[in-house]
């Protein structure tokens, strides 16, 4: 792995381990137990981290000296399949996904929901969507037992 790869993935798993230290009390004893909805959220978004990661390491080697966020972005739209995604992942990832962060992290009083944009950026949009699903449905549980995050 390049230092640029080993780099990128280690401010990666630094925007990740900035949710679980936020969240501590959510998995701390006492919490409730993994359940299946977020099990399986957690399996999908470390499968969308390794594929993403796969492919932009790809992208780092081909792309060389050009490798950068205008770069990357103009690639999504090389042709009308391409920019098809393309589009939808800009409006998902830099619209719509804040925008229900801030609304139901704050109805379900999820600690600096707003962090998962920011990971969005770093590791991938399907990852840090399914971190936050995960990490929500943690939460609801948590708040319907009564259980506050500082008293979990």
């Amino acid at each position: 792995m390049s230092v640029i790869e080993t780099a990128y993935v280690l401010i990666g798993l630094a925007t990740i381990a900035v949710v679980f230290v936020l969240n501590r009390p959510l998995f701390a004893r006492g919490a409730p137990p993994l359940a299946a909805a977020e099990g399986f959220y957690y399996a999908v978004g470390v499968a969308a981290l390794f594929v993403g990661w796969y492919f932009n390491f790809q992208y780092f080697r081909q792309y060389g000296d050009e490798v950068g966020w205008w770069h990357w972005t103009t690639l999504l739209f090389v042709n009308p399949a391409s920019a098809s995604g393309g589009q939808d992942l800009i409006f998902a990832n830099l619209v719509l996904f804040p925008l229900y962060l801030v609304i139901d992290g704050r109805r379900d009083r999820m600690r600096a929901a707003w962090w998962y944009f920011v990971m969005s950026l770093l590791t991938s949009y399907a990852f840090a969507w399914a971190l936050f699903l995960a990490v929500q449905h943690r939460q609801r549980r948590c708040n319907q037992w009564g259980q506050t995050p500082s008293s979990v």
